[in-house]
């Protein structure tokens, strides 16, 4: 069922970074056998996450399953968990081939030098041969960043580290409840220039409290002194069980103008925005390696809160954000036994209308645009005709066609959060409306 777009709400509604969203996840009526699921997909060119749920702190705007300063022994419990997870899924995917790895978090580097070894191990047993041959990503932070953990990464072939900095005004970190210093913050990019990763990203994030378009774009300036390769800029959100969810404000036009103002900026600076929230610099390297599209490929995610994808299923562990409901999930994961990661039981049996769905957010929320010829001979049908409600983008101004397909204009990128949710379908939507935060 189309629904009419609402062009004056606020531009900020939901962040779509994956569709359908975990809180439409549920447990699945039957345990499904992850050889047999996989046996019919395309395993040429799969995507594979590690996840590690610790970190040093849970910023206050935080939603990310993770948990703060684990106790002694558990990280090391965890890994036996994750080892005893990944050769069950190996043995799974059977002559599996993958072109991305990304390993994140919570904080991988929160694991000290022997643990981040063995997560690295890990990940190249799972890979096999196309190890390190692939473009490898690591998610750090500030805090975690040292000179031996950056040089194992380097060795092992990582070429792209993520940093999540948010800002670089410690009064604004502070009122996030993030307890940044920014001469940590200085000391880690400096060090991780110094050993000559490929690509650096820098996270940040606007419309914290008390921030201005000012205190903003000195932010963003201070990151491109660092002449990061790719910059992430996300909006503030709210939500239940984050430490800023219990105080929120209307602050839509100070959320809008730092995002004008900063991609003015960095435009004039010579980067393209690949986004709403992404941008890479003229001077990035060009991607090489097997090529991965995520409206095409799975992606096989390994660790307590990883999702993995299929065409028809996307499944994973139970999610969590409180920290009572995060703990018991990571305890169930350690304790659970090696037979037990041969099957699936939780997550969503996405239907054809909800695969289309998928391929249309993806495709419009990105630079690439959505390819007509290209959904077709995914689906056999159009576009325009299985999705309707298309034509109102246009008549907004919203979006434009292209070369036989349809493409966000600045104004409807600007709308990226208001356009991802509109598409959902009513399953998803009622869904993610019932779920329970714990």
């Amino acid at each position: 069922m189309s629904r009419t777009i609402n062009s004056a709400q606020s531009p900020y509604q939901a962040y779509t970074y994956a569709y359908p969203h975990k809180t439409a996840y549920r447990p699945l009526p039957e345990p499904v056998r992850l050889d047999e699921l996989w046996a019919t997909e395309r395993r040429d060119a799969l995507f594979l996450y590690l996840h590690v749920p610790f970190c040093e702190m849970r910023c206050g705007f935080c939603n990310l399953f993770t948990q703060p300063k684990p106790q002694a022994g558990l990280t090391e419990t965890y890994l036996e968990a994750l080892r005893r997870q990944a050769r069950r899924v190996r043995a799974a995917l059977g002559a599996a081939r993958f072109a991305r790895c990304a390993v994140g978090g919570g904080t991988p580097t929160q694991l000290d030098l022997t643990g981040l070894e063995t997560l690295l191990d890990l990940a190249a047993e799972v890979v096999g041969a196309d190890w390190p041959a692939m473009p490898i990503s690591v998610e750090v932070s500030p805090e975690t960043v040292a000179e031996d953990k950056l040089a194992l990464l380097a060795g092992r072939g990582v070429d792209r580290l993520s940093i999540g900095i948010q800002t670089f005004v410690e009064t604004e970190a502070h009122a996030a409840g993030r307890p940044q210093q920014t001469a940590t913050v200085r000391k880690a990019l400096d060090l991780i220039r110094r050993t000559g990763f490929p690509t650096l990203n820098i996270d940040l994030i606007y419309g914290l409290p008390g921030q201005t378009v000012a205190s903003w774009l000195a932010s963003v300036r201070a990151a491109l002194a660092f002449a990061p390769e790719e910059l992430y800029l996300y909006p503030l959100y709210v939500r239940p069980l984050t430490g800023l969810g219990r105080s929120p404000r209307a602050w839509d036009d100070i959320r809008r103008s730092c995002y004008r103002e900063a991609s003015a900026l960095l435009a004039a600076e010579g980067y393209t925005q690949v986004s709403m929230r992404m941008f890479r610099a003229a001077h990035a390297p060009a991607e090489e390696g097997p090529v991965y599209c995520c409206q095409e490929d799975g992606m096989v995610g390994l660790g307590c809160g990883a999702r993995s994808y299929t065409q028809g299923l996307h499944y994973s562990g139970e999610y969590a954000v409180g920290a009572r409901g995060v703990r018991a999930i990571i305890a169930a994961y350690c304790a659970r036994p090696e037979a037990a990661f041969d099957y699936a039981d939780y997550g969503f049996h996405l239907d054809a209308e909800d695969q289309r769905r998928r391929y249309v957010i993806q495709s419009l929320l990105s630079q690439e645009g959505l390819a007509f010829a290209a959904y077709t001979r995914r689906f056999g049908t159009t576009a325009l005709a299985d999705l309707p409600q298309l034509a109102e983008l246009e008549e907004l101004a919203w979006a434009a066609r292209y070369d036989e397909g349809l493409k966000l204009t600045p104004a409807g990128v600007e709308h990226s959060d208001v356009i991802g949710p509109w598409l959902y379908s009513d399953k998803v939507r009622r869904l993610m409306e019932d779920y329970q935060w714990h």
